[in-house]
């Protein structure tokens, strides 16, 4: 196995995140300077969450300020959504799957099997997501027509898998 943060464990999130924000919600994601986080606290609103297992262990996150999940749930649904509900919530945990899936598969061509988890998502101001001890978590930003969001990817080399 690699480094722990070597960019072949974070670059399929990120051409997964682009691949089906482009495709499922019609928004151009541009992404932004990556960035270790120092804190649990997330700056959004609405965050979807996917534990991962197999050859890495750890999780990744989507996280959206309320104004810009509600425009790409929007977009998703093809119906317009006026705030954060059950519905909206199930609409980001099932970008966050999608997203979490394609990654999966990306990693598998590679030769690296992962598991996913089924998403959670949580939804409340400056809300935090932890990361266990020791497993760092890379931020990457992204702007987008309908708003800026972040994708939060905690990965490292399962010990039990070497």
């Amino acid at each position: 196995m690699s480094a722990k943060l070597s960019v072949e464990w974070i670059n399929p999130f990120i051409e997964a995140t682009e691949e089906i924000l482009e495709t499922v919600a019609m928004i151009t994601p541009k992404r932004g300077q990556l960035a270790l986080k120092k804190e649990s606290t997330v700056e959004y609103d609405v965050s979807g969450i996917i534990g991962i297992t197999g050859e890495a262990i750890g999780s990744i996150a989507l996280s959206f300020p309320k104004k810009t999940a509600i425009k790409v749930v929007s977009n998703f649904t093809g119906e317009e959504v006026l705030g954060v509900d059950n519905d909206t919530a199930d609409a980001i945990g099932e970008l966050t799957n999608m997203i979490a899936g394609r990654a999966k598969k990306i990693f598998s061509d590679k030769g690296i099997k992962l598991k996913i988890s089924v998403p959670n998502v949580v939804i409340g101001k400056n809300h935090t997501i932890a990361s266990p001890k020791g497993t760092p978590t890379i931020v990457i930003p992204f702007e987008s027509e309908e708003g800026e969001f972040a994708i939060q990817v905690s990965l490292v080399p399962n010990p039990s898998e070497e």
